[in-house]
């Protein structure tokens, strides 16, 4: 690692939400307003986005668990933005704490794993399956 990962990083991630986002374009809802896999992986990008500066350049973050709850609707057109902290690091195993809100009001909230992977070797790994 470049510089040590220590609880406390922040980052962030934002868009508008657009059709592409919705529950009906991911196949996860009948409804045009922002899916709860678009938000999820707006929590991913923010999170990975508190460390990406912070490890070697031959390594990357791969997400392992997510455990959110989607606690409010988003329509299209609407600005959403997701923010994550590293709440610990137990070796190359990272916890975020992370929330997701829209104009109005926090939309999201919950926990979100990574790991620290060595980007080769992990490719290695999945191009031999």
């Amino acid at each position: 690692m470049d510089q040590p990962v220590t609880p406390g990083l922040t980052g962030r991630a934002e868009m508008v939400v657009g059709k592409q986002d919705t529950a009906i374009a991911h196949g996860s809802g009948k409804v045009e307003v922002l899916a709860t896999p678009a938000m999820v992986a707006l929590m991913e990008k923010a999170a990975l986005a508190s460390v990406e500066h912070f490890i070697g350049s031959g390594q990357t973050t791969v997400g392992t668990v997510v455990n959110v709850r989607h606690l409010s609707a988003t329509p299209v057109g609407m600005r959403v933005w997701a923010e994550a902290e590293l709440a610990a690091v137990e070796g190359k195993r990272l916890v975020f704490k992370v929330a997701a809100y829209d104009e109005r009001e926090m939309i999201g909230t919950g926990t979100h794993e990574r790991y620290i992977v060595e980007k080769d070797r992990f490719l290695a790994r999945v191009t031999g399956k």
